[in-house]
């Protein structure tokens, strides 16, 4: 940092210094567990020596407290992909089921938006299209935060709903789906070439919810890459120019993520066996009735309390997809 021209370079300034901010957290962190492991030591001595039965309960419940610090610093040091530090960029298509999923889509949206601000996340909608009785037709947002990226890739695919819907006058039993791509907020300084003669840039009037601006002016902006024909759109901001900006950013990410996939020599694989957004492609399943679960088919992990989840209790679901080790990490949407 204290090197010559180490600032000239404003966002590979920003994140050098975010990864070492990082890296003294983490060290904290296990110093802090290693002081308070020999304090638990000495305790324990010096119990033994004064057969202090006094001293037993205090000793259980520091116990249980550094138990519970080891566990979430395990978690942490799963986190070493090189975008695992990054924000986080989702978007929420409904799929089979009209109304229906279109409003299962939006409950998603309040599940993320609730685990985010639990944890500490700044959060962002970038673009939000309407459903056409409920919900929304497709929702992108962001989640800012230390290692936001690494924890929501657990959440990219396919969610499964069963209820009763609220939308029939009969009362029967739907299933729902809804699927959840999540990308990391890529770096200015990592090199992504983007040729302005392959874009098509259209503009339209914004129709969600933002402000006096919104439905006035032509200042929604959507950018489609042809080579890859990936289709991105922001209408949050008020001017055309800042949505244009925030699009290319999301653009930037899923290029990353595409070019990512090449790398590793999966992508033929992946855009081979892509499923439809349906029964059998799932990786959760919400069911509201005729009993109450939420279980992850990849890992096991499941949980009776579905209204704790829907307001985002995911924490379970992500340590167990990161302690599972599974290689396949997020999706990329065409």
């Amino acid at each position: 940092m204290e090197t010559s021209g180490f600032w000239d370079n404003k966002d590979k300034a920003n994140s050098t210094m975010k990864e070492k901010a990082a890296i003294e957290r983490s060290l904290k962190d296990w110093n802090s567990l290693a002081s308070r492991l020999h304090d638990l030591e000495a305790m324990a001595e010096l119990a033994a020596e004064e057969g202090g039965e006094s001293m037993r309960a205090e000793m259980e419940r520091e116990v249980t407290a550094i138990q519970k610090d080891i566990a979430a610093s395990e978690i942490a040091a799963l986190l070493s992909g090189e975008q695992d530090i990054t924000n986080a960029i989702v978007s929420i298509h409904p799929g089979a089921g009209g109304t229906e999923a279109q409003d299962w889509a939006e409950m998603l949206m309040r599940m993320y938006l609730r685990w985010a601000e639990a944890q500490g996340y700044g959060t962002e909608i970038l673009d939000y299209q309407n459903g056409d009785e409920a919900g929304v037709k497709s929702v992108t947002f962001t989640i800012s935060g230390a290692y936001a990226y690494g924890k929501m890739k657990a959440e990219a695919g396919v969610h499964r709903l069963v209820r009763i819907s609220p939308f029939d006058a009969n009362k029967r039993r739907h299933t729902s789906f809804a699927s959840v791509y999540v990308y990391p907020e890529v770096e200015e300084n990592i090199d992504i070439a983007i040729d302005e003669k392959e874009l098509r840039i259209d503009t339209y009037r914004a129709s969600s919810a933002g402000g006096q601006h919104v439905n006035k002016t032509d200042s929604a902006v959507r950018i489609t890459h042809l080579p890859t024909n990936i289709v991105v759109q922001c209408q949050n901001e008020r001017s055309q120019l800042k949505n244009k900006n925030v699009a290319m950013k999301v653009l930037r990410s899923k290029l990353y993520e595409l070019r990512k996939q090449e790398h590793d020599e999966k992508l033929g694989k992946l855009m081979s066996e892509k499923k439809d957004i349906g029964f059998g492609s799932q990786i959760r399943s919400y069911v509201f009735q005729p009993y109450q679960m939420v279980k992850d088919h990849r890992t096991g992990v499941e949980s009776g309390n579905v209204n704790a989840v829907m307001d985002g209790d995911l924490n379970q679901f992500i340590d167990g997809y990161l302690i599972s080790g599974i290689a396949v990490q997020g999706s990329g949407e065409r």
